[in-house]
């Protein structure tokens, strides 16, 4: 018989909700636990997903012994210090994206997740999403040759939830909260072996009056010459826009998994729920079925859960969030000076 894997969710907020929409459809699991400082967040996610268990004690959750997998969904500003936590205990955690507020952080998550010895992956849904997934098989199997430009779009009309606006909290602005996926992307058609050496980027507040960047572009190259580039914005009206060009050296594959979906329809009344971030509910409606799937949420959940059970190491993991904050951090420091700036990380020896 298939080995249940019992899963503690840490958060009850806006990305676990998606991620049991995932988990719903994911066999061999059981989500026992959610944990949340508002007791009143924990019993409104529980409640709607039919969850035994809420906690507010981090500690006791940890602490727990009937739990196969942790499931961190919480602000950024709380990953390292939940994380450094679980890694203590020797505890499977799975954190969403991005993986720190900044590459030291992430850094530091990294190196104790290595050294605790348990399976630790990075949520990234992008790289998860079943478009994404099919456009890189055409571009393994040597369907438009060498890759030498990916080019990433994700924006909205703004965050969901305030901590996001602020960049004490979150780490930064659009750049941080999106780039991330965007960054993942062009490693993942690209090739995760190759190094990313610079980046050159810009970003400005432009419609919000926030301390954060609303929108944000940049190019990064590179050690073998490949390009990835991104954009990323809080100011695009219309809903979740999730888009990308991989181009090579003898064809192209294009994924826009929000704007090209199968159903569009035109109402006055009203249609209901669109899709995510969607900033009205009349005229051309472009819905998204099944969005936990077309997102990637179902897809990385039951991989998570695949590796515990079989204690295999997941395809992202917290190297890959570690790299992706470290390319943010040299974004960041471009948009300063206005200059190419390096990439900088060291990777743990997992051989040793």
């Amino acid at each position: 018989m298939m080995k249940n894997v019992n899963i503690a969710l840490i958060g009850a907020g806006f990305v676990c909700d998606f991620y049991m929409q995932g988990l719903s459809n994911v066999a061999g699991q059981a989500v026992q636990v959610v944990y949340s400082r508002t007791h009143a967040t924990a019993a409104a996610l529980a409640k709607k997903w039919g969850i035994p268990e809420i906690s507010t004690d981090l500690d006791a959750v940890i602490g727990r012994d009937d739990i196969d997998l942790y499931v961190i969904g919480v602000p950024n500003y709380a990953h390292m210090e939940i994380s450094l936590k679980l890694s203590a205990a020797g505890k499977n955690q799975v954190c969403t994206k991005p993986l720190a507020r900044n590459a030291e952080e992430a850094r530091i998550m990294y190196e104790a997740a290595v050294k605790a010895g348990a399976i630790h992956g990075y949520a990234e849904t992008e790289v998860f999403a079943p478009a994404v997934v099919k456009a890189r098989d055409i571009v393994v199997s040597g369907g438009i040759g060498d890759v030498k430009w990916v080019r990433s779009r994700e924006s909205h009309s703004g965050p969901h939830s305030e901590h996001f606006w602020n960049p004490d909290l979150s780490g930064g602005g659009a750049l941080v909260d999106m780039g991330c996926h965007c960054i993942e992307a062009a490693r993942y058609f690209i090739g995760k072996d190759v190094r990313p050496k610079e980046v050159f980027a810009w970003g400005d507040t432009m419609v919000h009056e926030i301390r954060g960047e609303d929108n944000a572009l940049a190019i990064i190259r590179f050690e073998n010459g490949s390009i990835g580039h991104l954009e990323v914005s809080w100011t695009s009206k219309g809903g979740l826009d999730l888009r990308n060009e991989v181009h090579g050296s003898d064809g192209a594959v294009f994924t826009d998994i929000t704007r090209g979906t199968p159903i569009h329809g035109f109402t006055t009344g009203g249609s209901g729920y669109i899709v995510e971030k969607a900033d009205a509910e009349t005229g051309w409606v472009y819905p998204v079925p099944e969005e936990a799937f077309t997102y990637g949420y179902q897809a990385e959940m039951k991989h998570f859960v695949e590796c515990v059970r079989e204690g295999k190491r997941p395809r992202e993991t917290y190297e890959d969030g570690y790299i992706v904050n470290a390319v943010m951090d040299a974004a960041y420091r471009s948009m300063k000076s206005g200059a190419w700036e390096p990439i900088e990380y060291t990777l743990v020896d997992t051989a040793k």
